[in-house]
């Protein structure tokens, strides 16, 4: 009796590890692909999201108009510094609305102080619209190691969670 019980319990694991396992690379094959697009720095560089792959990004949609956005702006600085050693990047997308005298002196001398990360200009709008047509700021998207938008945020995210959910997709394997 006790041999069927032993057995039973290691089917029953071997199950939940199947349908576990089942379920983890459905929500990968179903999770959006991020667009490949050509992130123009503040600096005059171009950052491509291929150089972005193998690292968990997060591209956070702002303006300096949007008091949300800068008064996340120190948490995002703060959730950077702390990860960035790991392998998470952060990409600051300023809107095509934004004045870029405004963008620039803010990434100089913010609230957070100077941005450690990199910040793009979308003058034309193309990576709003290459993300869905972004309109609201703040509006962020969690990419994975591979290219995979895990988690789309339109406000501030609860950073606590975030954090969470950054430390989980840095340990697995790309």
């Amino acid at each position: 009796m006790q041999k069927l019980w032993k057995r039973s319990i290691g089917l029953a694991l071997m199950l939940a590890l199947a349908v576990g396992g089942w379920l983890t690379w459905n929500a990968l094959a179903a999770a959006p692909r991020a667009p490949d697009v050509n992130y123009p720095l503040l600096t005059g560089q171009t950052l491509d999201s291929h150089a972005l792959r193998g690292k968990v990004v997060l591209v956070d949609f702002w303006a300096t108009s949007c008091t949300t956005c800068v008064g996340e702006m120190p948490q995002l600085v703060q959730t950077y510094k702390q990860l960035a050693h790991k392998g998470f990047n952060l990409v600051a997308v300023s809107m095509s609305y934004d004045r870029p005298d405004f963008v620039q002196n803010f990434v100089r001398s913010g609230p957070a102080g100077a941005l450690p990360f990199p910040v793009v200009f979308d003058r034309s709008g193309d990576i709003a619209q290459a993300f869905g047509g972004v309109r609201l700021t703040p509006t962020s998207f969690l990419i994975d190691k591979s290219g995979h938008i895990v988690k789309q945020y339109v406000g501030p995210p609860n950073f606590v969670e975030l954090h969470a959910l950054i430390n989980q997709l840095l340990s697995e394997q790309a």
